[in-house]
């Protein structure tokens, strides 16, 4: 048996969504990473390009667990002391699309090809998204409770 490599012609980019509502950011990014990438598909390969389009909605409902509100993600702008911090709970407020493609982009390759499948991530604040057009079909992630028990 031949090993199937697949050609331009057979990738295909469906629409996904995922609403964020009480969902743990890492079991978020995971999901978005493998859709993002075209993991869940029989025809992936990791040179190839069968990546989905995710919209993520409601992302200020996201849940973080632990200490994650105390948290600091930095970004760098490229010039001389433009190191920059922001702590998880600003950022919930004020520009949470930011955690949720931190994220997602730290769990995919570092590598030319992430970058065009980190373009396919949409994430809105609310519950409203402007590709209805698509038909994205929607993903329900198991929202488990980080409680002990």
């Amino acid at each position: 048996m031949k090993t199937f490599t697949p050609k331009p012609a057979d990738l295909t980019h469906d629409w996904y969504i995922i609403d964020a509502s009480d969902v743990v950011l890492g079991r978020l990014a995971t999901t978005a990473a493998i859709l993002l990438r075209g993991k869940n598909k029989p025809t992936f390969a990791p040179n190839a390009d069968s990546g989905a389009h995710v919209i993520v909605i409601n992302a200020e409902k996201i849940a973080l667990t632990g200490n994650k509100l105390s948290k600091v993600l930095y970004s760098h702008s490229g010039r001389p002391g433009g190191l920059r911090e922001d702590s998880y709970a600003d950022l919930l407020k004020k520009n949470p699309r930011r955690i949720i493609e931190s994220a997602v982009k730290g769990m995919l390759p570092k590598n030319k090809l992430a970058a065009v499948q980190l373009r396919r991530l949409h994430v809105f604040a609310g519950a409203e998204h402007p590709h209805t057009a698509q038909k994205p079909q929607p993903v329900e992630i198991e929202k488990i409770s980080q409680q002990v028990k």
